[in-house]
């Protein structure tokens, strides 16, 4: 089995937990489709500087960010499905945790699709 795909995830979340922006943002194409509900219905397309300016913003909200995989689940040459829970401690000292499941998909190397999938709960 190909490993590569799955040591750039693994790469992936660890810039991701050192919240090193830049480098995780270079990881995706150019310009990247994403399924978020953060950034409403169906397929967003996303450059680099969108996800860095995105991700700033939410350290400055939750300083803790911090994503901690379950299981990684290679599917195919070009895709990884991971499983994971992001927590943090927002301002006012509540906590949350949020099970997340995301479906990477890879071009040369690249993550060309980020389709993330969460209860997108409001409170």
């Amino acid at each position: 089995m190909d490993t590569k795909n799955v040591d750039l995830v693994n790469q992936y979340f660890a810039h991701f937990n050192n919240h090193d922006w830049e480098k995780m943002a270079e990881m995706y194409t150019e310009t990247a489709a994403f399924k978020d509900p953060s950034l409403g219905q169906g397929i967003v397309m996303q450059t680099r500087e969108q996800t860095i300016q995105k991700y700033s913003e939410l350290s400055e909200v939750f300083p803790d960010l911090n994503d901690r995989v379950i299981q990684v689940y290679p599917s195919g040459d070009k895709h990884v499905i991971v499983e994971f829970v992001s927590s943090g401690t927002a301002p006012d000292g509540s906590e949350f945790e949020l099970p997340i499941c995301t479906i990477f998909s890879f071009e040369n190397g690249k993550i060309s699709k980020d389709f993330t999938y969460y209860d997108n709960f409001e409170q």
